[in-house]
C-alpha cells in the first residue's frame, strides 16, 4: 500500500478550486463557475485548508475575503495550472474523427450567418463526434475572463483595439457598406458622401461590449461627428429587416450586407471614401494556445474566414 507521504496532496481539481474561490470570494459562485455542487466545493476548501495550513478565505459580512497567503497561493496555482496545460497538450494528439469534445465559440451576430454555419458544417463533417456551442455576447461580457477560466475556447471579435493579453489571428478583413431599401432617396447614389451619410437617419445595433466601441463609432468619434441613430436594435440580424420597411440606413461589413441584400432585396451603397475596413479576428487565451484540439478548431475557423474574404468563393454546404 502506498504511504501517505508518497501521495501528492494537491491535484488539478484542488488548484482550480483554489483559484475560483479566491477570485469569486464565495463558495456558491465558485461552484457555479466550476460546474460543481456547493457541497463539493466546500469539501475542496476544507481539504485545501488542511493541506496548506491556512484558512485561505475568511468570512466578511457579504462574502469571503482571501488571506494574504491565499492570494499568494492562488497566483501560484494559476501558474501551475497553465504549466500543466502545456505539459498535457505537448503529449496529446487530436484525432478529429474520434474526438468527442465540445467546442465553445462566442460571437456577436455581426458575422453573416453563413460564416458560423460553415464552421458547423466543417465540424460535423471532419469531427462528427464533437459538439459546437455558439455563445452570445453582451455589454457585460468579460471575454478575457471567460477564456482564462476555460468557459470558452475562441471568441470572434472586431473591436478596433483587442485585449493585449489574448492571442489574435485575423479571420477576415471586409469593407464597410450601407444597406437601404429600394426606393430610398439615396438608393441610386452608389457611393455616399460624408454629408449624405451624416444627414441620413440610421439604424444602429447596440454595443456588444462596455469596454470596446464599435468600428463605426470609433471612426466617427475621431472625426468629431456622430450619425443620427434613430433606431437601436439588440441584434445585427434585425437591422436589415428594419431597413427593408423604413427610410433608415444600416452600416455593416460587405459580406453581411450581401447576405441580407440577397434575402430581402436591399440595395448596397458604398460608404464615404475615408471609412475604415472592418477586421474580424479570433481571440484565445495562452491557456489553450498549445492544445492540439484548439489548434485544429482555430485552423478550421481560419479557413472559413479566408473563404468569406472579399473575392473568395465559398463552397456551398
Amino acid at each position: 500500500m502506498t504511504s501517505r507521504s508518497n501521495v501528492d496532496p494537491l491535484d488539478g481539481y484542488l488548484l482550480r478550486a483554489l483559484c475560483a474561490l479566491v477570485e469569486e470570494r464565495s463558495v456558491s459562485r465558485a461552484a457555479r463557475r466550476m460546474g460543481q455542487t456547493q457541497p463539493a466545493v466546500s469539501a475542496a476548501l476544507k481539504r485545501l485548508r488542511q493541506i496548506l495550513s491556512d484558512p485561505l478565505l475568511v468570512r466578511n459580512k457579504l462574502d469571503m475575503i482571501p488571506t494574504e497567503r491565499g492570494l499568494q497561493l492562488a497566483a501560484q496555482a494559476r501558474v501551475a495550472l497553465d504549466a500543466m496545460s502545456v505539459l498535457v497538450a505537448s503529449r496529446e494528439e487530436f484525432d478529429a474523427q474520434r474526438a468527442a469534445l465540445t467546442f465553445r465559440v462566442a460571437s456577436p451576430d455581426y458575422l453573416a450567418p453563413s460564416v458560423l454555419a460553415e464552421v458547423a458544417r466543417r465540424i460535423r463533417e471532419e469531427a462528427p463526434l464533437c459538439r459546437l456551442e455558439v455563445h452570445p455576447m453582451g455589454p457585460d461580457f468579460d471575454s478575457e475572463r471567460a477564456l482564462a477560466d476555460d468557459l470558452l475556447d475562441v471568441i470572434i471579435g472586431n473591436w478596433p483595439n483587442p485585449p493585449e493579453l489574448l492571442h489574435t489571428l485575423l479571420l477576415l478583413e471586409d469593407e464597410l457598406v450601407c444597406l437601404v431599401r429600394p426606393g430610398h432617396p439615396l438608393a441610386d447614389a452608389g457611393e455616399l458622401t460624408e454629408a449624405q451619410y451624416l444627414s441620413a437617419a440610421h439604424v444602429a445595433p447596440m454595443r456588444y461590449s462596455g469596454l470596446h466601441r464599435g468600428v463605426v463609432e470609433t471612426h466617427l468619434a475621431r472625426h468629431h461627428v456622430a450619425r443620427d441613430a434613430r433606431v437601436s436594435v439588440p441584434y445585427f440580424g434585425l437591422a436589415p429587416h428594419v431597413v427593408a420597411r423604413t427610410d433608415l440606413v444600416f452600416t455593416t461589413a460587405r459580406h453581411f450586407a450581401e447576405h441580407f441584400a440577397a434575402a430581402l432585396g436591399l440595395v448596397i451603397l458604398k460608404t464615404p471614401p475615408d471609412f475604415p475596413t472592418m477586421r474580424f479576428y479570433q481571440l484565445w487565451h495562452e491557456r489553450a494556445h498549445h492544445s492540439p484540439a484548439h489548434r485544429w478548431l482555430r485552423a478550421a475557423i481560419a479557413e472559413v474566414g479566408r473563404a468569406h474574404a472579399p473575392g473568395a468563393s465559398l463552397k456551398a454546404a
